[in-house]
């Protein structure tokens, strides 16, 4: 019989399968990778933001903050969603990230074979785009989530355009107008995912010049006529990333993101890195999570770059009549690359893998739809599919070896140290990230390597300060860390680490100066408050303390641990209601907190509250079983109470845990004594004082039962 023939609905069924399916194998060992000590801290690990879920506070603080530079708020919600499911567990992160790479290239799949009916031609530039190694780095890469979210919205965007165009020629007003506004929604959607995505206008207009075809071509003055109405339509999309931009820019140099290099030196590695990033799109090796600046040849490079570019664009320029899809393909990557290049330049990073995550889909196309069209004859076709299927292969292959670089900070570093030179930035992760696991011998040859390369990277100066404090070189590790901490633009999660291991080693006016760096570059930063208020505790500065913690509180009033801290300076204070007020806050937000518990306890005790106490210094002796000061608390609450026998029985629990304590043997015989059990009571007199020979106290009181019962001498 013969074969039934596939329908083209069922075709593309079939291939987006395909595309689902092997996108999700290619990347499914990621759920292995763990989270990065390069910017992942930043946006996850340590920003209590984002790490304590999806909550009230932590979404106003999304929309209503600046944060690495970045006024992201969609971006960071989608991580508070993360922890909120998954906690920090990185696997589950990245598998989210993967979820939403398949999802962008079903997306550009369906658009492309909507708009063109070049259903093979559609299928492969999806392809491309799923399996190319280049975007490993937007997937595999937490703290990326704002490249595959903002792509998410930048593709729905295309879409609702595309649909809107379609019903205007239809003529079906109502629909096609909700379907501009959601356009221009999801266009806003992608700006609060990643501003790099203000060049949605200027690729609209590509779309309408092809595949569209919006513009006429029967004469200039009707072209210029149609062209001057397509970008009035879109007067609405250029307002939006005027807005986008504007925020981009002065959100990166709040952030102390933006480079102070000479405009000169920008523009030269801008042109350089144009060919560069071509050069990576055809040949994908030597891929790096971090590309330092060139250190000779710039100039050469950009000259090459604007003779390349400039032919390249004179010929597609003049051949886009007969094929558009050439310009379109050609000046989508140009343009959409334009923002990140360089020209203004945000970050230390000479260029980045993760920038051509849309830009490299101009490309594709190109390359596509010109191989098929140049490849048109039978042999020519059967040619271009094995091409075709030699590079997908060649895409997986080089994508798989990629993602297993990403395992873990060690082996993501590792492996940029192997393809670039003077990488003080990989040198400087690396030794931290080896320092992490105790190796310090291990870290500290690349830590000095970093500052070696470049003394002006104030974590390249922290992470060798740290090391050689571990080392036991104080002084020299002073000196780094000093030099670190002048960098006050730095970021506010870098200062206040540099803030914390300052105060765990002692240096607390030095601490203090760090935290409050990092409260000006980020004044509702939670944990610098926390962390700067127990500095003052430190200093005995107590009303200070009280003020910090109490904003801490403030600002995240469900973290159990900051009501716990400020309580206890309350309680150091002798402020004992309020401080009981925060202590019962800490209970109640979270009732296995046995330090809560405990201080909640003696504070109680204190006021002369003793069955309240008791029952806290009981919830710490069950959360600390084998603790023998938690039994020798509630012992004690219960003596004072005068519950001798349950006294009793908690002082001996505390003494089959600690046999030789002299105060345990001691409280237990004031509760036998008290129980009416002299004779056991003078047993632990006795021991008592065996252990602890001058111990008056127990002399005295044994002394009295005895002359009370002669008999037991």
């Amino acid at each position: 019989m013969p074969t039934a023939k596939l329908t083209r609905n069922q075709l593309c069924v079939s291939i987006s399968v395909v595309l689902a399916l092997v996108t999700f194998l290619l990347y499914l060992p990621a759920r292995h990778n763990g989270l990065t000590n390069f910017d992942d801290d930043g946006y996850i690990t340590n920003n209590s933001h984002v790490n304590t879920g999806l909550t009230a506070a932590n979404i106003h603080w999304a929309f209503t903050q600046v944060h690495a530079g970045y006024w992201i708020p969609l971006t960071w919600i989608s991580h508070m969603v993360d922890c909120q499911l998954f906690g920090l567990n990185a696997g589950y992160h990245h598998l989210i990230s993967v979820l939403f790479h398949i999802a962008n290239t079903l997306l550009l799949f369906f658009w492309l074979y909507r708009l063109t009916a070049a259903i093979w031609r559609s299928a492969f530039v999806a392809a491309l785009f799923a399996w190319h190694p280049l975007h490993v780095e937007s997937v595999a890469w937490a703290c990326e989530r704002k490249d595959v979210l903002s792509m998410f919205f930048w593709m729905l965007a295309l879409i609702a355009y595309a649909h809107y165009v379609k019903q205007q020629e239809g003529q079906k007003y109502s629909n096609a107008i909700r379907n501009y506004l959601l356009a221009l929604l999801m266009f806003a959607c992608g700006l609060m995912s990643k501003p790099m995505v203000v060049t949605l206008p200027c690729v609209l207009l590509l779309v309408d010049f092809w595949p569209l075809g919006q513009f006429t071509t029967t004469g200039a003055t009707t072209g210029i006529r149609r062209f001057g109405m397509l970008f009035l339509e879109k007067i609405p999309f250029f307002a939006l990333a005027a807005v986008g931009s504007a925020i981009g820019f002065l959100t990166q140099t709040i952030g102390g993101a933006v480079s102070g290099d000479t405009l000169s030196y920008r523009v030269m590695n801008a042109l350089g890195s144009y060919i560069r990033y071509i050069s990576k799109i055809f040949w994908p090796t030597n891929l790096s999570i971090f590309y330092p600046f060139p250190a000779h040849g710039m100039l050469g490079m950009a000259i090459a770059s604007v003779f390349l570019l400039g032919i390249c664009s004179f010929i597609i320029i003049f051949l886009s009549r007969r094929w558009p899809y050439l310009f379109m393909g050609w000046f989508w990557f140009l343009g959409t690359l334009a923002p990140v290049i360089g020209v203004i330049q945000a970050g230390s990073q000479s260029m980045a893998d993760r920038f051509t995550y849309i830009p490299s889909i101009g490309f594709f196309i190109l390359i596509t739809w010109g191989a098929a069209d140049f490849f048109s004859s039978p042999s020519g076709k059967k040619f271009i599919a094995v091409a075709a299927v030699v590079a997908l292969s060649a895409c997986c292959v080089l994508t798989s070896i990629q993602i297993s670089y990403w395992v873990s900070s060690i082996t993501v570093f590792r492996h940029a140290l192997a393809v670039t030179t003077d990488n003080y930035v990989a040198d400087a992760c690396l030794g931290q990230a080896l320092d992490a696991i105790g190796d310090d011998t291990g870290a500290l040859p690349y830590c000095q390597q970093a500052v070696q390369i470049n003394p002006d990277y104030p974590p390249g100066q922290f992470f060798l300060g740290v090391v050689l404090w571990k080392k036991g070189d104080e002084n020299d590790a002073l000196v780094h860390l000093n030099t670190a901490a002048q960098a006050e633009s730095y970021d506010s999660i870098f200062q206040y680490d540099l803030g914390k291991f300052l105060l765990e080693h002692g240096q607390g006016d030095r601490a203090a100066a760090r935290f409050s760096a990092a409260l000006d570059d980020d004044p509702e930063f939670p944990e610098a408050y926390n962390a700067l208020g127990k500095t003052y505790l430190k200093q005995g500065k107590l009303p200070q303390a009280a003020a910090a913690l109490s904003k801490a509180v403030a600002l995240e009033p469900g973290n159990a641990q900051f009501h716990y801290d400020l309580g206890t300076v309350l309680l150091t204070g002798s402020q004992t209601d309020r401080a009981i007020a925060e202590f019962l806050e800490a209970v109640r937000l979270k009732p296995d907190f046995a330090d809560a518990q405990e201080n909640l306890a003696v504070a109680l005790a204190g006021q002369g509250q003793l069955a309240e106490a008791i029952g806290h210094f009981s919830q710490v002796a069950e959360l600390r079983p084998n603790d023998p000061e938690a039994h020798f608390n509630l012992g004690l609450a219960y003596l004072n109470n005068h519950q001798p026998v349950d006294a009793a029985a908690q002082f001996s629990e505390e003494l089959r845990l600690a046999p030789n304590l002299a105060k345990a043997h001691y409280r237990l015989a004031q509760a036998l004594e008290e129980a009416n059990q002299p004779a056991e009571a003078v047993a632990h007199y006795r021991e008592a004082l065996r252990l602890t020979p001058n111990f008056t106290e127990a002399q005295k009181e044994m002394d009295e039962i005895l002359a009370a019962h002669p008999q037991l001498h």
